[in-house]
């Protein structure tokens, strides 16, 4: 799968030159009608989190379920293997979106900026549609969690031009990257 990825970064950054830090991403797909098949988000997250330099750390697909995403999120921040983990799906207003309810309760820190600056990000893209969204983040056990809408646009939005540059050490004037050796700091 080819993606073209932006080459900038976000407003108000700069990418500075050197090696970048290829933080461990795991994608957890979160739908009760999409499977290895017919699921577009996860491939698409995993081919971006690799074309932008970062190690993918694995990508399944989950019921929504609260059960369900905590067991599988809670297991990815246990194994050691993942710095971070981004979720799609689950983040709407119907009756089955869990997402949130799910997360909530495992985030030791919330990340606010995240939905204010993914909601921004979306506006730009589908106007008004953006206030269907639930789209969240936080750290949990360490591991920096985000969790996008089940679109595939939703998931090139967030990915593009916001969680990747957050992800890149090289990104300034700050990156979640040079943080990541103090997130379980008491």
């Amino acid at each position: 799968m080819t993606t073209e990825l932006p080459t900038l970064p976000a407003p108000g950054g700069k990418l500075v030159d050197g090696p970048i830090i290829p933080v461990r991403v795991a994608v957890v797909v979160i739908s009760d009608t999409r499977d290895e098949e017919t699921d577009t988000t996860g491939p698409l997250l995993t081919a971006r989190i690799a074309e932008a330099g970062f190690e993918p750390a694995g990508q399944v697909i989950v019921p929504d379920n609260v059960e369900a995403i905590r067991a599988k999120v809670l297991e990815f921040c246990a194994s050691g293997t993942v710095d971070a983990i981004v979720t799609t799906g689950g983040t709407g207003i119907t009756g089955r979106d869990v997402t949130p309810e799910a997360m909530a309760p495992l985030f030791d820190k919330v990340l606010d900026g995240f939905s204010v600056v993914f909601h921004m990000v979306s506006y730009q893209s589908v106007g008004l549609s953006t206030l269907q969204s639930r789209a969240v983040a936080g750290i949990v056990k360490g591991v920096f969690v985000f969790c996008l809408p089940g679109s595939p646009g939703a998931c090139r939005d967030g990915w593009d031009k916001v969680i990747r540059w957050q992800l890149d050490s090289r990104h300034k004037p700050c990156n979640m990257v040079e943080l990541m050796p103090r997130l379980l700091e008491t």
